[in-house]
C-alpha cells in the first residue's frame, strides 16, 4: 500500500491535533503517512521530501506547525502539489501560525484551515483526491449527508424541551 496524503507536522507534540486527520483518512480507507520535519531543524530533509513526494505517489499533504510555522510554505515552494496548512495553537492563541501560514507569497499557495482544524484539512484532502476517485467521492457523499443528519436529529431532540416561554 502505497501512501497518497502525507501528513507533516513540526513536531510530534502536534500529534494530538494531527491524529483527526489521520483518523478520518484511516476511516475512508485512504493511504498516507504521517511525518515530523522542522523546516528550521531539518531544512534539508523537508527540500527532499517536498521535491520527492509526487514521484512517490503523494497527491495531497498536509502540513501543521505552530509558532513561526513555515512549514507548509517551504514545503509549497518545492512541490507542485496542493498543500494544506494547519496552524497550531502553541502560542499567542495559534495567531502567530495561522498569520504565518495563510501569508504567502503570490505564487505559492497553501491552502489553510483554523487553527487545530486536523479535521477540516482531512476533509479538503478528501474533496481533492474526490476530484478523481469515484470511490473516495461516493465515500464523502455518505459522510456529508450523515453531518446533515446529525442536525436534523439535533433538532429533534432540542424540540422534546421543554420551556415556559419556547414556542417550538
Amino acid at each position: 500500500m502505497k501512501p497518497i496524503v502525507s501528513i507533516i507536522m513540526g513536531s510530534t507534540s502536534d500529534l494530538p491535533i494531527m491524529e483527526k486527520a489521520a483518523k478520518l483518512l484511516d476511516e475512508f480507507e485512504i493511504p498516507f503517512e504521517m511525518n515530523a520535519l522542522s523546516a528550521h531543524r531539518t531544512p534539508v530533509e523537508v527540500e527532499e521530501f517536498a521535491k520527492n513526494a509526487e514521484a512517490r505517489g503523494i497527491k495531497v499533504i498536509i502540513a501543521a506547525a505552530g509558532m513561526a510555522a513555515h512549514l507548509p510554505g517551504v514545503i509549497a515552494a518545492s512541490t507542485p502539489l496542493p498543500v494544506i496548512g494547519v496552524p497550531i495553537n502553541s502560542t499567542l492563541d495559534g495567531m502567530d501560525a495561522l498569520l504565518a501560514i495563510v501569508q504567502m507569497p503570490p505564487g505559492i499557495p497553501v491552502a489553510t484551515v483554523g487553527i487545530n482544524g486536523a479535521l477540516n484539512a482531512a476533509i479538503l484532502a478528501i474533496q481533492m483526491l474526490s476530484l478523481s476517485d469515484e470511490n473516495i467521492a461516493s465515500k464523502f457523499k455518505t459522510y456529508k449527508a450523515a453531518l446533515a443528519q446529525k442536525i436534523v436529529k439535533a433538532n429533534e431532540e432540542l424540540a422534546k424541551i421543554e420551556y415556559k416561554y419556547k414556542t417550538n
